[in-house]
């Protein structure tokens, strides 16, 4: 199989609400925006990949899914978020692997992983 492209779908309960969550909470910003005006989709861009919210489903966030995205600066993008009133799930810290993490949810509840590689971390060395 040859993947030319690729994205992440999310249907939330209020799409409204998820736009303004993913644009202006987070900051995303938009790679392009499809449908009718009145329930517009929206594609944005996370970093290498991309977002799409589109339609609704009643269902909300599913235990097995998580987003994660590498941030340079987890604890300002945390303190940041908590002002904005973010759901924080669990406070930064440094895991057993040595990366940073702080994991928040979106409107529905969607787990998002925010990660941050130290400066010291393998996964920014070359050791080949």
């Amino acid at each position: 199989m040859e993947v030319l492209s690729s994205r992440v779908l999310l249907r939330p309960r209020d799409p409204a609400r998820s736009r303004r969550f993913y644009a202006e909470t987070l900051g995303l910003a938009v790679y392009r925006e499809f449908g009718p005006p009145d329930h517009p989709g929206v594609v944005f861009f996370l970093g290498q990949g991309l977002l799409e919210l589109s339609g609704s489903s009643p269902d909300g966030a599913g235990p097995g899914v998580s987003l994660w995205m590498q941030v340079r600066d987890v604890t300002r993008e945390e303190e940041r978020l908590r002002r904005a009133g973010v759901t924080v799930l669990r406070e930064a810290r440094t895991e057993p692997w040595g990366l940073i993490e702080l994991w928040i949810a979106d409107p529905d509840g969607h787990r998002i992983v925010l990660v941050q590689v130290p400066a010291d971390h393998p996964l920014r060395r070359d050791a080949r």
